[in-house]
């Protein structure tokens, strides 16, 4: 699937999570499909952001993902009326957030 992050998402991956951001956004959109999978209907991308172009990007990669959490994706961003990687991109911001809420340690090999 194809994955595109802004700088802002890019940084906070790399903050909390270390550098390898792939790995990163992988991780988040794990934890929003538990979320789905466990019937808890996650916080939607703001409307306001399907109506401005694409963001500053940061990275753009292919994710490889298995195709069950690739068909949830896609049937969730067709609920969401977004992309795959727009609600990718949405997956990350919205994981980094819950990890600043909870107080998670910044990854250690950041100074």
């Amino acid at each position: 699937m194809k994955v595109t992050l802004g700088k802002f998402a890019c940084s906070g991956v790399e903050i909390h999570l270390g550098d390898d951001i792939p790995a990163g956004a992988r991780k988040a959109l794990f934890h929003y499909a538990r979320k789905l999978k466990a019937g808890r209907e996650p916080l939607a991308p703001p409307r306001f952001l399907a109506d401005q172009g694409p963001m500053e990007a940061g990275v753009a990669f292919d994710l490889a993902v298995d195709p069950e959490l690739e068909a949830l994706l896609e049937q969730e961003a067709l609920r969401q009326r977004t992309t795959v990687s727009q609600l990718a991109a949405h997956a990350v911001l919205v994981y980094l957030a819950e990890l600043e809420f909870l107080g998670v340690t910044p990854h250690a090999d950041v100074a």
